[in-house]
């Protein structure tokens, strides 16, 4: 049967690492010219971390919070970036109104190359917590949540949405590999204390435990409100390999995923395919 998706065996990806502050135009600048960088170094998908467009206190992300619609500037800059770029740009989290005028949705939205929105991923997790630095976030205060799990096609690879806090919850990328996944992205802003101890250990688990590759970009430095994020960007193979990652400050790291390897992986050490519970 013709389904009219091309298969190909490997895309190009980027993940990209930001320190957005609570200024929109420059943060939306720089998220462009790093789309477009990793454009020109070979890049088909180019992943934003969370937050990519406000970091701040809550009343400015209400007040920056837009329609994912033409006319409106979080939407025209990402659709512009991808459409200079000729490639896939997942905007890992952005302030999308909801009918709630205080509370957005934390929205990832995927841009075709067209500049056309491809899907679009509601984050469900919100982060509320206590810790132990003293941190205190409640991010349902200010965001509502989605309900349903997204799963789009990006040059023939199924590639599964999550946002950040989404992490620490593995049924939900279960439910993405039900629906055909084998990318997943992760895009994030995780505060230092928790990303130093879990970070690199919850994206190599996702990875491992579904058998697919892991794309997650994430915010790096100090914000806005005294808030300090980790960093240290990955892309992570189905066997758990750290296959990229960023250093320090604002930047990129690039991979190329394979689907062959996946296949392997898959077919080698089928745990996925003998799952009994449900």
């Amino acid at each position: 049967m013709n389904t009219g998706i091309t298969l190909h065996d490997s895309i190009e990806v980027a993940a990209v690492q930001l320190n957005t502050q609570d200024d929109l135009a420059t943060n939306l600048s720089t998220a462009r010219s790093l789309v477009l960088e990793a454009a020109r170094r070979g890049a088909r998908l180019v992943v934003l971390p969370e937050n990519l467009a406000y970091m701040g206190p809550e009343d400015g992300k209400r007040a920056v919070a837009q329609p994912l619609e033409p006319g409106h500037a979080i939407f025209e800059s990402l659709a512009m970036a991808a459409t200079d770029a000729d490639a896939w740009v997942i905007a890992g989290g952005v302030p999308e109104q909801s009918h709630d005028p205080r509370r957005p949705y934390n929205t990832c939205a995927v841009f075709a190359p067209d500049g056309t929105i491809a899907a679009k991923y509601r984050k469900i997790h919100l982060f509320d917590v206590d810790l132990p630095d003293g941190t205190r976030i409640a991010e349902s205060d200010a965001n509502l949540a989605g309900d349903e799990p997204v799963v789009v096609d990006v040059d023939g690879f199924k590639v599964g949405l999550s946002i950040c806090y989404d992490l620490r919850f593995p049924e939900l990328y279960r439910r993405l590999i039900d629906m055909g996944a084998e990318i997943i992205v992760i895009p994030a802003a995780f505060t230092l204390t928790t990303g130093k101890d879990h970070w690199h250990v919850l994206v190599r688990a996702r990875a491992i435990e579904n058998q697919v590759y892991a794309i997650a970009p994430g915010q790096w430095g100090r914000h806005p409100k005294g808030r300090t994020t980790y960093g240290k960007s990955i892309v992570v193979d189905p066997w758990g390999e750290v296959i990229a990652q960023c250093s320090e400050g604002e930047g990129l790291c690039r991979a190329t995923l394979h689907r062959s390897y996946l296949v392997q992986v898959r077919t080698s050490l089928p745990s996925v395919a003998h799952r009994r519970l449900r």
